[in-house]
């Protein structure tokens, strides 16, 4: 051996095409650390090598002797930053140092082989993913959903909670303050505590869009976007929390969760994986669900049968897809499982896998985007979605771009992330499957509202039957008159409407509502007696009021099942909807005299 030997010296055979390429990678994780040399010259420096032992194994040449095949592969990874653990355990795990060996020389004898399916996965050059334009980009995707949410709910906020609305946020915090006293701001996490009139919550809430639409036009990971993050992540929370019954929607969680992550926000691979792990877990559990629930119709592959007809608010296409033949449906539930279930695992693969399954995931939230108003929700999972392709594969589309950061992450502060998301993402995955352990589940409690790491999973249960709840209004207790919402189905006629990514929150609790009954939606009641009332916010809240000027002496709510249409009565009538009554949802009441 050469014994002016001044740093390591990994050598390896230069004909190979497999060996070739894994240099290429590991020089420039390790640069000038490591000397990189072809057997096929190192005759002149080491004399003493055997050419057969080269070309049968790569030998990593240390001051402390030659270790070859799959011993010098793990030492020379103890040399490289992000892979010294695998010498670990190659040395210390039972068994590993056997298996990696066995591996090591079922490669070296299969090396073409090896670099076909090394550029299946990996394409013509293996290099260090780099993610700066899925990072800018989701910036602004995330800015622009912020935007979207906090109009949506500003529109909506006197109305739902405003002093005169259905659910007063103020009476609500009085409620958790008598309840759990002092400990209510920790359970309840939301600023309203320092105020809660209509002024505060519309302030909040549109000062949240004015923060948006700054992100939208700041730097993207500049230090001042990442403080309008902060500031915004706990804008959006507050208003989750107390925004009751309307604000209970999983894309509101999962813009709560995202909008956390967006604030560590790196290009550093160990934070993009935080985002990664999102969207890995959303579509595995909205999957899982699906079979964990026992629900006979996703078992029988018969949920779509129904899905585009019972769901909340079904678009103009939902109809034609309702009307699919069987088969379809049928193939269109087994895909359904195969993002859901299948795709999730391949987000964790290499990159042309991982890019795969970015397209279908992309895939997937466009045909539900084009079939069911599900707000910003579509469009906050293709923006996570992001994180699955490098600047490689948006150099290719022409759209990469450079952001300069100005530091390296911080270890700690990623170290910290990666344990609060790992602990609570180990709780919600337990909690999925059925298993959970008492201490976990209390610890996870006690931080669950702050919406760091949250459950997914829509449809676990596929509603087979679309019942709707009529509003209706009258002044002798005779003669009833509907009231028309803005987007849920009324009249028979009207056209499916298109309203996402804004979310027509009342139009959706009426949805839920007509699952169960009166007692069980007191929030529904409560809006019965603001109708009585002339409540001016909520009947806002409402496409239009049959009594103009003057409120009605009594109201009461009839219950109807909904059925799409067939492609001849839909001819014939011009209806998208036919419906049969079921009875009362909600008797006739009025207000006593001086209420």
């Amino acid at each position: 051996m050469s014994a002016d030997l001044q740093r390591s010296v990994l050598i390896y055979d230069g004909d190979c095409s497999f060996c070739r390429a894994w240099v290429d990678f590991w020089r420039s994780l390790t640069g000038d650390k490591i000397e990189y040399l072809a057997f096929q010259s190192a005759s002149e420096r080491f004399p003493d090598l055997s050419l057969e032992d080269c070309r049968k194994a790569v030998q990593f040449i240390t001051p402390e002797g030659r270790f070859p095949g799959a011993e010098g592969v793990f030492r020379f990874l103890a040399t490289v930053p992000g892979y010294r653990w695998l010498f670990w355990v190659y040395r210390f795990v039972p068994g590993f140092a056997a298996l990696a060996s066995f591996g090591y020389k079922f490669i070296a004898n299969h090396r073409s082989p090896a670099w076909r399916f090394s550029h299946a996965l990996w394409g013509d050059r293996i290099e260090v993913p780099t993610y700066h334009t899925a990072a800018e980009l989701f910036s602004r995707a995330l800015a622009i959903i912020y935007a979207i949410a906090f109009i949506s709910f500003g529109l909506q906020a006197r109305g739902l909670v405003g002093s005169d609305g259905i659910l007063p946020l103020n009476e609500f915090l009085a409620s958790v303050q008598r309840q759990f006293g002092n400990a209510g701001m920790w359970k309840l996490p939301t600023l309203f505590w320092w105020g809660s009139n209509d002024l505060t919550v519309l302030s909040i809430t549109w000062t949240g869009v004015a923060l948006s639409l700054v992100s939208l036009l700041t730097k993207a990971q500049s230090r001042w976007q990442k403080i309008i993050f902060i500031v915004l992540w706990a804008y959006y929370l507050s208003i989750v929390n107390a925004g009751q019954v309307f604000m209970s929607f999983q894309w509101d969680w999962l813009l709560v969760e995202a909008g956390f992550l967006a604030i560590f926000l790196h290009p550093a691979r160990t934070r993009v994986w935080l985002f990664r792990w999102l969207i890995f877990r959303l579509m595995l559990e909205s999957g899982a669900v699906k079979l964990l629930s026992g629900d006979t119709s996703w078992r029988s592959l018969t949920a779509l049968n129904f899905h585009y007809e019972t769901q909340p608010l079904p678009t103009p296409l939902a109809w034609y897809a309702h009307l699919a033949p069987a088969w379809f449906q049928t193939i269109s539930v087994c895909l359904v499982f195969a993002v859901e279930l299948i795709v999730p695992f391949l987000m964790l693969a290499p990159r042309r896998i991982r890019h795969f399954a970015g397209i279908a995931t992309i895939g997937f939230q466009i045909l539900i985007f084009l079939t069911g108003n599900y707000t910003f929700f579509n469009l906050l999972t293709i923006s996570l979605c992001l994180f699955l392709f490098d600047d490689s594969f948006f150099a290719r589309l022409k759209i990469a771009q450079k952001v300069n950061v100005s530091s390296g992450p911080n270890r700690f502060v990623t170290a910290a992330v990666w344990s609060v998301v790992g602990f609570l993402s180990a709780v919600e995955l337990g909690a999925t499957a059925g298993h959970l352990p008492t201490s976990m589940a209390t610890a996870a409690q006690t931080i669950s509202q702050f919406g760091f790491v949250n459950h997914y999973g829509l449809f676990a249960v596929m509603t087979t039957q679309r019942m709707e709840i009529q509003v209706e209004g009258s002044q002798d207790g005779q003669t009833w008159e509907p009231y028309l919402f803005h987007y849920k189905p009324g009249p028979l006629n009207r056209r499916l409407p298109w309203v996402e990514p804004l979310q027509p929150r009342l139009d959706w609790q009426m949805w839920f509502a007509a699952l169960s009954n009166a007692r069980d939606n007191p929030w529904f009641i409560r809006m019965m007696v603001g109708l009585l009332r002339g409540s001016k916010p909520i009947a806002a809240l409402l496409q239009q009021t049959p009594f103009s000027g003057t409120t009605p002496k009594y109201v009461r709510a009839t219950i109807y099942q909904y059925h799409f249409t067939s492609w001849d009565e839909r001819r014939k009538t011009g209806n998208y909807w036919k419906r049969e009554i079921k009875g009362l949802y909600f008797p006739v009441v009025s207000l006593r005299e001086g209420q």
